[in-house]
């Protein structure tokens, strides 16, 4: 098993409104040390969830909403900030409510993600939520978020093509739909295979 290296150093190099860039000068097991730099969580949350929101006509609820890193409108699945002395399931039915005005009778842990681990410490929780009704509470988006149920089938092939190109969106879509085939769920079955 690898020893984890030693910090020898620790420090902020960049403090932006939503970013905070963290230096880290470490000394592995073998005597080589080098220095990373990797984006640490800022703020008053803990974490983030993504949501795969299916409702009673087997649909899952994808959103497209404006993305500042892409400079383009993209379709992915519900998601936001666990907020302290949240869990991800309050956070999640929360985010649901903001985000597609539904909360959720029913949320499952289904994973834990990461991207880019050698230059972020961020950990999204992703879960599977059923028996959608209607509530909306509002949200800190600057425009409304527009709602696109899709059958899962047609998601797939969304995350096949470019339509859906955020990783963890992907992955949380055919994790689901995998979960659910091993399940044998019967309702389940019958939209998305």
């Amino acid at each position: 098993m690898s020893i984890k290296p030693s910090i020898l150093d620790q420090k902020v190099v960049a403090d932006t409104a939503i970013f905070r860039v963290e230096s880290q000068k470490l000394k592995f097991s073998n005597g080589v040390e080098r220095t990373y730099e990797r984006l640490v969580p800022k703020g008053k949350h803990a974490g983030a969830v993504m949501i795969v929101a299916i409702n009673d006509d087997n649909e899952v609820m994808l959103i497209r909403e404006y993305s500042a890193g892409t400079e383009s409108y993209e379709l992915s699945l519900p998601k936001g900030l666990v907020e302290h002395g949240e869990t991800i399931f309050d956070a999640a039915n929360r985010e649901l409510k903001e985000e597609i005005g539904f909360g959720a009778e029913n949320i499952e842990f289904l994973t834990e993600m990461t991207v880019s681990p050698g230059y972020m410490s961020y950990r999204l929780q992703v879960v599977i939520a059923t028996g959608l009704y209607p509530e909306r509470l509002e949200g800190d988006e600057p425009e409304p978020i527009e709602v696109v149920p899709t059958d899962m089938n047609l998601a797939i092939e969304y995350a096949n093509g470019n339509e859906i190109t955020e990783a963890r969106a992907v992955a949380a879509l055919y994790m689901t739909r995998e979960l659910f085939r091993n399940r044998g769920d019967s309702d389940q079955e019958e939209s998305f295979f």
